[in-house]
């Protein structure tokens, strides 16, 4: 199994339960929480696919909506869907910022091999990372997380920026997207409870 199918499985499973625990935190009916599961786990990725001109892999594979359902039946019988002050909870926090990490490293890895510039690495990294808790929060009408959450959709760019970097010195390989994969994650751990932000515009 490559690299990329590895990061793809757990952006998958990671993303899955995310969407799974907005969906609850927003009283969403179960067939909504199944949607919000299902649009965070693939939103990005069919974008990014769309894009770089390839066949969505949730339409040529059974095991992506597999892992989703798997995953959402797990969370219910763990009782997941009982976690309260959702963005406090490590859950939550936790499986965020796996799957951001994840699918940032997916997202540039398809534009490397389809033979993109550097910006088309950032733009597919981001996409594929924020592509579908985007559609999500438009969906059920939350204010998208890109837009507010500390330091989040930039950690996407950085992962890509790295991603792309280690291409230009033929350093990208199975033990370096691991250590970037760790790298993201724990920056946006520590970047949550540091609660760190960009600048803003309108000071008060």
């Amino acid at each position: 199994m490559s690299a990329f199918e590895i990061a793809d499985i757990i952006g998958i499973i990671s993303f899955a339960l995310s969407g799974f625990l907005i969906g609850v935190h927003c009283r969403l009916d179960i067939l909504g929480v199944f949607i919000s599961a299902f649009l965070t786990a693939f939103g990005g990725g069919m974008i990014r696919d769309v894009l770089a001109d390839r066949t969505p892999y949730v339409f040529t594979s059974n095991l992506p909506l597999s892992l989703v359902i798997v995953t959402v039946l797990i969370a219910i019988l763990f009782k997941l869907h009982k976690i309260t002050n959702l963005e406090g909870k490590w859950a939550f926090i936790i499986s965020d910022a796996i799957g951001l990490a994840s699918f940032a490293i997916t997202g540039s890895i398809i534009a490397i091999e389809s033979g993109f510039n550097f910006l088309s690495v950032l733009v597919l990294g981001f996409i594929t990372a924020v592509g579908g808790g985007t559609i999500r929060d438009v969906l059920i009408n939350r204010m998208p997380f890109i837009l507010v959450s500390e330091f989040y959709a930039t950690v996407a760019l950085i992962i890509a920026s790295i991603v792309y970097i280690l291409e230009l010195f033929e350093l990208r390989n199975f033990v370096s997207l691991i250590i970037v994969f760790i790298f993201g994650v724990l920056l946006r751990v520590l970047a949550y409870y540091k609660k760190w932000h960009l600048p803003t515009l309108l000071k008060e």
